[in-house]
């Protein structure tokens, strides 16, 4: 079993009545007129490869069904509420994924559909597993900058660069980390502050290790060796239960672009 996953951009503008369709899928298609509201669109895909192609899917009749059919769907309600002035919070993104879900489902051969995710931003996006889905998930990324050394001292300075490698520096080394906090929540429950979520995290997980040394500063890994596993376990259990009615769903911490771990409780 596979799982394909296709990018899917398209921009409206919420005061014209269509927008120009584009002929660059790279940028966005629809293609927006001026200032324009820009949209990426995951779509996850799971099923056999099919022997003759190589293909679960011909990405191409991704983009084709999610132009012809979810689109025109978020088109519809973008316009509808702006001219309304009608703000659209997270519930309303919850059920324009549903809709998309609904119109999506039984368009794309024998593949199954997995996940749809609608990025609101570089940084944050929202999640749903299936239209009549129970709960939702919502992601953001934080930065923090730290030091850590990787130095187990029961072992020899000889055995600790063969585990560690260069990063076996006695004197420590740095990272530009970012945090990736999944929260999920009822699909159907009320609008939540983001604001308040950003206080959360940023209070309880990344204030406690933003510019600082992790071995030195940060009492938890006096004993603990900080590698990117155990700082996502420790993000984890700072920040488990202090959602309200959304639970933590995972933690990814990211040391570079190329590691990165996530810890799920």
């Amino acid at each position: 079993m596979h799982k394909l996953s296709r990018l899917v951009r398209f921009s409206i503008n919420p005061f014209l009545p269509a927008d120009s369709e584009g002929f660059n899928s790279f940028a966005s298609r629809p293609a927006g007129e001026g200032l324009a509201i820009f949209f990426e669109l995951t779509v996850a895909l799971v099923g056999e490869v099919e022997p003759a192609t190589g293909l679960v899917v011909n990405v191409s009749d991704i983009d084709e069904k999610v132009q012809k059919y979810v689109v025109p769907i978020f088109a519809r309600q973008i316009r509808k509420d702006f001219r309304q002035g009608q703000h659209i919070g997270l519930l309303g993104i919850t059920k324009l994924l549903k809709s998309a879900w609904g119109q999506l489902a039984d368009k794309l051969g024998k593949a199954k559909l997995k996940e749809l995710s609608l990025a609101l931003n570089p940084f944050r996006k929202v999640t749903i597993e299936g239209k009549d889905c129970k709960m939702s998930y919502f992601s953001e990324k934080f930065e923090f900058a730290a030091t850590h050394k990787l130095w187990n001292d029961e072992f020899s300075d000889e055995h600790n660069h063969k585990v560690f490698g260069k990063c076996a520096n006695p004197a420590g080394h740095g990272h530009n980390y970012i945090a990736e906090v999944t929260i999920k929540r009822p699909a159907d429950g009320d609008n939540f502050c983001i604001g308040d979520f950003e206080r959360v995290v940023d209070d309880e997980f990344i204030k406690v290790v933003d510019h600082k040394n992790l071995n030195e500063d940060v009492p938890h890994f006096a004993k603990t060796i900080p590698t990117v596993e155990e700082l996502a376990a420790f993000a984890w259990e700072k920040l488990a239960g202090k959602f309200g009615e959304a639970a933590l769903h995972c933690v990814t911490i990211w040391e570079t672009d190329k590691t990165y771990c996530c810890y799920c409780g």
